[in-house]
């Protein structure tokens, strides 16, 4: 196991409490000083306040198509306000997504190539289908079918915006070619005494993480290994081998295997690695995957080495209390490789001693390239 005195959550546990008690004296002085000085403290990070896994996972993927995310905005901004029944925000949203499906559906076409254009064409049409539906749900301010429909219509949003991803968008080190790679992205079922939780890992932000993980999975390496760590509302760990070893050893080599820190930043190309946001000085950059969604999956690692990452991830259990949107310190310091998207109900449940019966890739498997010998 790594031990808490390596794996440095307690730490950044004490670093989230502070953030949220230095988040509650800024309101607070708020109240006797005017906003126009009001700043956020230099030690906090821009964060990012998405807290729903399928949105950050749309929102990682590597396109550039201004319509089609214009048209996932509109859509995912319906969440915003249909907690409290603002119905008015709500309908301008509805009215903007199908304006530019009515006005803008060749840009959205025009990133899909030609082979599968068909497929991207009956999306689209089915995307009109729901957004005409969700208009007549929010004339007549029926909320749980507003919620459904915006989930339908984003889940056919999201399948369009991955047909528009061609190629993988960069070059993983050389110095890492001896790894498993993703090359895209996998789903993966993980059955435990407790039922099943269902995530998505994602190689396009973090294909060395993402590769090494899918990787033991596809071997079995998780199947019957207990949690060995869990704190309500805040994390979740597995991953330790019996025996001795606290990380995988590859019977190839007989050596032990181990990952490097690998932080895709917002805005740029290809993931940093090797080295902590924090350590690097880049206090304000927003990883693609962030920590902000309950269920966020996460390699853990010795606290004093980036690159001592192997076998052991957890389960980020968010808590906004301790992590509120935008200041939340985890971001950066480890690796985020995917986000659970069913049995969050199951995580919630999930205690020290319980374990995985089995984790299987049932989907993108093909995406998985192992090390040329």
């Amino acid at each position: 196991m790594l031990h808490l005195q390596n794996f440095s959550i307690n730490r950044c546990k004490r670093w989230l409490k502070t953030a949220a008690l230095a988040l509650l004296l800024l309101v607070l002085s708020l109240s006797f000083t005017p906003v126009s000085h009001a700043k956020r403290p230099s030690s906090m990070p821009a964060g990012n306040a998405i807290t729903d896994a399928r949105a950050l996972l749309r929102f990682a993927l590597p396109i550039d198509n201004k319509t089609v995310r214009e048209l996932q905005i509109s859509l995912e901004d319906i969440g915003n306000h249909i907690r409290s029944k603002r119905w008015g925000p709500i309908s301008s949203d509805v009215s903007k997504a199908s304006r530019i499906l009515n006005l803008r559906e060749s840009d959205i076409l025009g990133s899909i190539p030609q082979a599968k254009q068909p497929e991207a064409e009956a999306l689209v049409a089915r995307v009109k289908e729901g957004v005409a539906e969700l208009e007549k749900a929010v004339e007549a301010k029926d909320r749980e079918k507003v919620i459904d429909l915006k989930a339908t219509i984003l889940a056919s949003v999201g399948e369009i915006e991955e047909l528009m991803v061609t190629e993988f968008p960069f070059e993983v080190p050389a110095k890492y070619a001896h790894l498993p790679q993703l090359k895209g992205r996998a789903t993966v079922a993980v059955e435990t005494q407790k039922g099943k939780i269902t995530l998505v890992v994602d190689g396009y932000s973090a294909p060395v993480t993402a590769g090494n993980f899918v990787d033991l999975v596809d071997r079995g390496f998780y199947d019957g290994l207990p949690f060995i760590r869990s704190e309500e509302s805040y994390v979740l760990q597995t991953g330790d081998p019996e025996g001795k070893e606290v990380g995988f050893i590859d019977p190839a080599t007989g050596k032990y295997r181990s990952v490097p820190l690998e932080v895709l930043v917002r805005d740029e190309k290809e993931p940093v690695y090797g080295i902590t946001l924090e350590d690097a000085g880049r206090y304000r950059d927003e990883p693609v995957l962030p920590f902000s969604a309950f269920g966020t999956v996460a390699m853990a690692r010795e606290e004093a080495d980036p690159d001592s990452g192997s076998s052991q991830f957890f389960f980020f259990l968010f808590e906004p209390e301790l992590t509120p949107a935008g200041l939340n310190l985890l971001d950066g310091r480890y690796a985020v490789f995917g986000y659970v998207i069913e049995g969050k109900e199951v995580l919630e449940q999930l205690k020290q001693g319980d374990k995985i019966v089995s984790a299987k890739v049932i989907k993108g498997k093909e995406n998985l390239v192992q090390p040329q010998v």
